[in-house]
């Protein structure tokens, strides 16, 4: 069969009503697609499913955030073998590996923006458009760039790298059948990313929408992609808008530690819904995956944090965020093992029941660090403010100086983003925009192992920083063999 794998997602948009009741859509290349979104009540549903898609453990419930902690240095294993730790020991080839569910998911999830996109554009131009409409079309379109941006960082060179290197397949919308689109460059899947997330700006609401993305989640997703980018003087101005807003507060000292068992909190400004009677993953929830190895019943002990994150939250023993850490197999005393997935130490999620936790996303705490970042960076160095907005989070560890305009470096911004953001899936990313050596903690892992598959330190060079080109895309999609990424062969 020749059609891209990505289409076979097209089929699943349909199976998804049957087994999830939330999308009740046909496929998108299918004529009765064409008449399933009638109104925004349609949109809405549809929306739903988008939601639920981007919540599945193949992408923001687990998988995903696994993937940017895992291979960022902030993560280790203490053992081989119990799963996942391809992610932490590079274990990726075309065939065996490759977290081809990645390519699967989020394609699926592009899919489905494009058919919501079609859909009301035609009702649009019939004349039957709506607020609502617009509402839905805006984060449609923000969907889509999030997706495109967490999509080329898998598998594309940092824009700031190669931004003529390869990408992906830009799909923008419902596909005929016998298609088989190749691969963009990193450069033109930016550029899409920056368009799709202009346009749906001002359709969108400056209110709270839970669950949902709203303008503030809009501008804070572009000031991710403008940092991606260097772009640092847009990057200031995206993340200003949300900071002045005074939508979104930061967290207390005291509220940091409680943020975690509640839902859709002061901070978040978008947040993933998990529900234990819809989108709940159980034993296979990201919680459940950073848990002490026999901490619940089945509970191995996937991932716990490095001596370097562990030797870095040190720096203050009074730093808070130490507060949701619990201790890890290793001993009784090593603080290793992360509980924000599981709503905190009382293991009730964030309903009261012993469920999974909402996804938060984007934080205003990224916010403001993305804003300390983007003012040092800047032609001429905003000091002043860069130590503004970096001390609204550093504030977090009391014991700590606060930076001032004279003291504060990228040094200080990249340590308080690994210890604020720690398992929320930002490091790796972080750390190759940054072109920083990672070092891995592999000397903890027990019985001492050696690790074939990549060095102790690595750097952007590194073939397997990204992804290859699934096998089985490949084999859907013959041509895109020729942009297979280098290293992987074809």
């Amino acid at each position: 069969m020749k059609k891209i794998q990505l289409l076979i997602t097209l089929l699943g948009i349909a199976l998804l009503s049957s087994c999830e009741g939330f999308l009740d859509v046909k496929p998108s290349n299918s004529a009765a697609a064409e008449t399933s979104i009638s109104n925004a009540n349609d949109a809405k549903v549809v929306m739903n499913g988008l939601m639920r898609s981007l919540a599945s453990s193949s992408y923001y419930g687990r998988d995903f955030i696994l993937y940017g902690d895992a291979k960022g240095g902030d993560f280790a294993i203490y053992s081989q073998g119990r799963g996942y730790d391809g992610l932490y020991t590079f274990n990726h080839s075309v065939s065996t590996g490759n977290m081809g569910t990645y390519w699967s998911q989020m394609y699926n999830c592009i899919l489905q923006a494009n058919n919501l996109l079609l859909n009301i554009a035609k009702i649009e131009a019939a004349g039957a458009g709506t607020t609502a409409l617009s509402q839905i079309k805006g984060q449609a379109l923000t969907t889509r760039a999030l997706v495109y941006f967490d999509l080329v960082r898998l598998y594309g060179k940092p824009f700031n790298m190669d931004k003529a290197s390869f990408g992906v397949p830009l799909v923008l919308e419902p596909l005929d059948a016998s298609a088989q689109p190749l691969r963009s460059s990193v450069e033109a899947v930016y550029t899409q990313i920056v368009k799709d997330l202009t346009d749906g700006a001002p359709l969108l609401p400056k209110t709270k929408v839970n669950g949902f993305i709203n303008y503030y989640a809009n501008k804070a997703i572009l000031a991710r992609v403008y940092l991606h980018m260097n772009r640092y003087a847009d990057a200031l101005t995206a993340a200003e808008d949300v900071i002045t807003s005074n939508v979104y507060v930061p967290y207390t000292n005291t509220n940091w530690i409680t943020s975690w068992a509640t839902p859709f909190s002061s901070e978040s400004i978008f947040e993933l819904g998990v529900y234990a009677s819809e989108a709940n993953l159980g034993t296979g929830s990201l919680g459940y995956y950073l848990l002490r190895r026999n901490k619940i019943t089945g509970a191995l002990g996937w991932f716990m944090a490095s001596n370097y994150f562990i030797t870095r939250l040190n720096q203050d023993p009074a730093d808070i965020r130490k507060a949701i850490m619990d201790f890890d197999e290793s001993s009784s005393s090593r603080f290793g093992s992360c509980m924000k997935y599981v709503g905190g130490h009382g293991m009730l999620g964030d309903k009261g029941t012993a469920s999974a936790t909402n996804i938060k996303v984007i934080r205003v705490s990224e916010v403001y660090l993305m804003a300390a970042e983007a003012a040092l960076n800047l032609p001429t160095p905003d000091k002043t403010k860069a130590s503004t907005y970096l001390n609204m989070i550093r504030k977090r560890a009391p014991s700590l100086a606060p930076a001032t305009a004279v003291d504060i470096t990228m040094s200080m911004i990249e340590d308080e983003r690994s210890k604020e953001l720690f398992a929320e899936g930002h490091r790796y990313f972080d750390m190759l925009r940054w072109n920083k050596t990672i070092e891995y903690n592999d000397d903890f892992i027990f019985p001492a192992v050696l690790i074939p598959t990549r060095e102790k330190t690595i750097n952007r060079t590194f073939f397997k920083a990204i992804l290859p080109i699934p096998e089985n895309e490949i084999n859907a999609n013959p041509k895109i063999a020729d942009q297979q990424n280098p290293g992987y062969g074809n």
